[in-house]
């Protein structure tokens, strides 16, 4: 649903396991809301966001991280 937020993810090497993890989340309910099957609240974006900055060393802005794509 997300592939900007997929792209960046694979870039920094971080699978969405990893990303659970570091966030304090399962894997599969980070899945269901990055797939639209629940809700993403912003601190969460805001969390993803944050991470993938300290790995990538760069920002990038949430509109483009969490562009919707079919």
């Amino acid at each position: 649903m997300y592939s900007n937020l997929n792209a960046e993810m694979m870039r920094a090497g971080l699978t969405r396991g990893e990303v659970a993890r570091r966030l304090g989340k399962s894997t599969s309910s980070l899945s269901n809301k990055l797939n639209g099957k629940a809700k993403l609240s912003i601190d969460e974006a805001f969390e993803i966001s944050h991470l993938l900055q300290s790995v990538l060393g760069l920002e990038l802005p949430l509109e483009y991280l969490f562009e919707k794509k079919n």
